[in-house]
């Protein structure tokens, strides 16, 4: 298998532990020093146990699950044991107030790490042509 299809096939992992609201395979697909980079938090979180924490929060006080998620139009770039994806994100998640229906750009970065492709760093914000 390509390094593309590789990050390609741990990036369909993630998104589809995420659509299914999977925490823990979800998180697993992040090493434990990953960054996320959230148009929606005010800071840059950083850890998987810092996102975890985030998280956590977001469930207790907004009531917020993830629903469903769709991704389309990705693109990989692989340099090496390094790989960037970008696509974008369509996300059914519910809260307190109701289901809505989310529409972003992601960019992931994903290091080869132990023979496997791990997401290094994470950044989503809003997808201007929704």
């Amino acid at each position: 298998m390509s390094a593309e299809a590789e990050v390609r096939s741990a990036a369909e992992e993630l998104v589809a532990a995420f659509g299914r609201g999977d925490l823990d395979a979800y998180f697993a697909c992040f090493a434990d020093d990953a960054t996320f980079l959230f148009h929606t938090t005010d800071r840059l979180l950083t850890s998987t146990e810092d996102y975890r924490r985030e998280w956590a929060r977001w469930a207790a006080e907004d009531g917020f699950a993830v629903r469903d998620c769709v991704t389309e139009d990705s693109l990989v770039q692989v340099f090496g044991d390094a790989a960037v994806l970008t696509h974008r994100v369509r996300t059914t998640v519910a809260t307190h107030e109701g289901e809505s229906q989310l529409q972003e750009r992601e960019t992931i970065v994903f290091a080869r790490r132990g023979g496997r492709w791990l997401a290094v760093h994470e950044h989503l914000s809003p997808d201007p042509s929704a």
